[in-house]
């Protein structure tokens, strides 16, 4: 077992497995997101992220999804810095991108990109909402449950320019996630000649709804608080 993870098949199998741990929270992530799309007072997203914030099922997997992105970063630090020293001179790139997409040649540069902006999105909520607080959790929160509507919400309304960073962010992963969704299938032996062609649409379908929604939010935000 321990030669089967110290490979380069492990490793890849490893990154796939979290990997698709990762997509699956972030669907869950935008579905509890979603909650401010809904309703203008706040009180339902304050409700439904008061319930995540405290439900001790997801208090046990919040430390699991924080190993899960440190093995999926780590094996595809280690993967990459491998295959750029086996890579031979004069390696045609050209030749490369008639049978691959430009996501697939770029995971790591994209992985790194998403990396940037995840450190700037848990440095805007979820560490003032864990750690630090703010004084907007405070304001308006009813029985214990933090505004945590306001807080999002302020930030994107009044700073402009981090709503450009959320809307180019999830573009990163988008063009991230149209590869990685099949791919990861295809590394944990569940994808065919067959299959694949399915698991491409799927992964469209998958990053379209993602991505785009995650886009929607601080967008949706900024023009509704324009409009009132």
């Amino acid at each position: 077992m321990a030669s089967f993870l110290n490979s380069s098949i492990g490793k890849k199998f490893l990154m796939s497995l979290s990997g698709l741990f990762l997509i699956t929270f972030l669907l869950v992530h935008l579905v509890v997101n979603s909650m401010i799309l809904f309703d203008p007072s706040g009180a339902l997203f304050n409700n439904v992220a008061h319930f995540m914030g405290t439900n001790p099922i997801i208090r046990v997997v919040e430390p699991v999804l924080a190993i899960g992105f440190i093995l999926h970063i780590l094996y595809a630090c280690i993967l990459t810095l491998k295959n750029q020293w086996v890579r031979p001179v004069g390696y045609d790139k050209q030749h490369s991108g008639n049978s691959s997409t430009w996501a697939s040649r770029n995971m790591f540069v994209l992985g790194a990109l998403i990396l940037i902006f995840l450190v700037i999105h848990i440095s805007n909520f979820f560490w003032k909402i864990k750690f630090t607080g703010s004084e907007l959790l405070d304001n308006g929160g009813v029985n214990g449950v933090e505004n945590v509507y306001l807080l999002v919400t302020t930030l994107f309304i009044n700073w402009w320019w981090i709503d450009i960073v959320y809307v180019i962010g999830t573009v990163v992963l988008g063009l991230h996630l149209t590869h990685a969704f099949w791919s990861a299938f295809q590394t944990l032996g569940l994808s065919d000649n067959r299959w694949r062609k399915r698991l491409v649409i799927a992964g469209w379908v998958y990053t379209i709804l993602v991505a785009g929604g995650f886009a929607l939010i601080p967008l949706w935000v900024k023009i509704s608080s324009m409009i009132n």
